[in-house]
């Protein structure tokens, strides 16, 4: 805007100077023709007297050479036959004899062309006798153009100067009117990257003043928002304190036994869930997001921790289990607790919405710039995927809050990554995670999706699926 503002204003200065300085150029120039034949004209005048008294070639040469004209040797003139007497030309004549005649002719003054020096200016005068002489006087190149150069390069410093001035001017006003629109367009992107403490100075023209004043209030309405959620989460979190408490004793009473041992230690994680969510909802800081460099998990191996949790649940109801890709250390930019629920999240839905015995696995693929998690089932599968990711649950269903899905999501968007549901080698369905290593865009059928980024997929958090 600010460019194209400056270039607005540098065409139209110069289609201006050009209108302008071009006629009055061409006026200077012809005021300089029309002064230096003028002053021909007067000098032609001075041997008018001479001529109407006599027409001596001696008297005739005394009266040129007294001029000013033909001491400049610019003089000559032209007499013509007058009875007995031939034609007589005393001074220096530069026009032919056919301009001379024309002249005579004409009976008004004429001017001819000097070949490559200048102009002549010919100028009848009545003789005593009744016939006409012509009085040449020499006009160079140089008196017929006198100042028109300086004029013109006055006029081209002038319109050059009018050209920078107006392009400064246009630059400042173009800086007064874009440097609002950027600090609210970098107040958007701070505002977008979770930085809520961004404003806007309400400065500027009436229009962006509008318009950050708008952009401070509804700034101001999302900080109040965000503030009402993490009130209402750590407040519902710390209501669940109480029937964990109770859960926690009555696990005591279960005595020893494989059984008892995954219970409380399923309690026990339950608690640490709970007092993470409080305290992310007290410290005012999202519950997900990119971690530090040097940070993440081992992917390989907290899912083989939570294959081991789920593994007993497996075997009591008679799914075969399939583990892949496991055996070795894959480090993700994900904290292990993320991953763990993102896990959870996933095999509760193989366990919630496929019958007892369904066979599922759990594969890990690097891929260089991402690692993909795929949980598989045989299940009846999803009829529509692209349905499910679309829409969440509202909580109609018994056990289902429709989470599950979103939780997974935001564990992968937030290292840039994507969710798909799909068929899987099994039957049923396929979960596929990708996960990206190091903020690097994803090379893999994904990566449409996933180059969206985090902002363009934020909008879809609020969107779940199963469970």
């Amino acid at each position: 805007m600010r460019w194209a503002l400056v270039k607005v204003c540098l065409a139209v200065t110069a289609m201006v100077v050009v209108a302008f300085a071009v006629p009055l150029g061409l006026v200077v120039q012809e005021m300089a023709s029309d002064r230096a034949f003028s002053n021909a004209e007067r000098q032609a005048a001075t041997i008018g007297p001479t001529l109407s008294i006599t027409t001596d070639p001696v008297q005739l040469r005394k009266a040129v050479e007294s001029t000013q004209m033909g001491a400049a040797r610019r003089m000559a003139v032209h007499v013509p036959k007058i009875g007995d007497s031939p034609p007589v030309s005393i001074g220096e004549g530069r026009a032919g004899e056919r301009a001379v005649a024309e002249t005579r002719r004409m009976g008004r003054a004429t001017t001819a062309s000097v070949s490559g020096s200048g102009s002549a200016l010919l100028q009848p005068t009545a003789l005593g006798s009744g016939d006409i002489a012509v009085v040449e006087i020499f006009v160079p190149e140089s008196e017929v153009s006198n100042g028109v150069a300086t004029a013109w390069l006055v006029l081209a410093g002038v319109g050059l100067a009018l050209i920078v001035g107006s392009v400064g001017v246009a630059d400042r006003l173009g800086a007064r009117l874009v440097r609002p629109a950027e600090r609210l367009a970098d107040a958007a992107h701070q505002l977008g990257e979770g930085r809520l403490g961004a404003r806007v100075p309400e400065d500027g023209p009436k229009e962006l003043r509008s318009a950050a004043v708008a952009f401070n209030a509804m700034a101001d309405q999302v900080v109040e928002l965000l503030a009402n959620e993490r009130e209402l989460a750590a407040d519902l979190s710390h209501r669940l304190r109480t029937p964990l408490t109770v859960l926690r004793l009555n696990t005591a009473s279960l005595g020893d036994g494989p059984a008892a041992e995954q219970t409380r230690a399923a309690v026990e994680q339950l608690e640490r869930e709970v007092d993470t969510i409080i305290r992310t909802a007290r410290e005012q800081r999202p519950a997900t997001g990119l971690v530090g460099a040097g940070a993440g998990c081992d992917a390989s191996e907290v899912i083989r921790d939570r294959m081991a949790f789920w593994s007993a649940l497996a075997e009591d109801e008679g799914r075969e289990v399939r583990l892949a890709g496991v055996d070795r250390t894959v480090r993700i930019p994900v904290a292990r607790p993320e991953l763990a629920a993102a896990l959870d999240a996933m095999l509760g839905n193989v366990f919630r919405h496929t019958p007892e015995g369904t066979p599922f696995a759990v594969d890990v693929h690097d891929a260089g710039d991402a690692v993909i998690v795929l949980v598989s089932d045989a299940g009846p599968g999803i009829a529509d995927p692209d349905a499910a990711l679309r829409r969440g649950n509202d909580g109609g269903r018994d056990g289902s809050t429709g989470l599950g899905l979103d939780i997974v999501r935001r564990v992968a968007e937030s290292t840039g990554g994507d969710v798909r549901l799909g068929r899987s080698v099994l039957g049923g369905t396929e979960v596929r995670v990708w996960i990206g290593l190091d903020g690097r865009s994803l090379g893999g059928p994904g990566a449409g999706r996933a180059g969206r980024g985090r902002r363009g997929n934020r909008r879809n958090r609020g969107r779940a699926s199963q469970a």
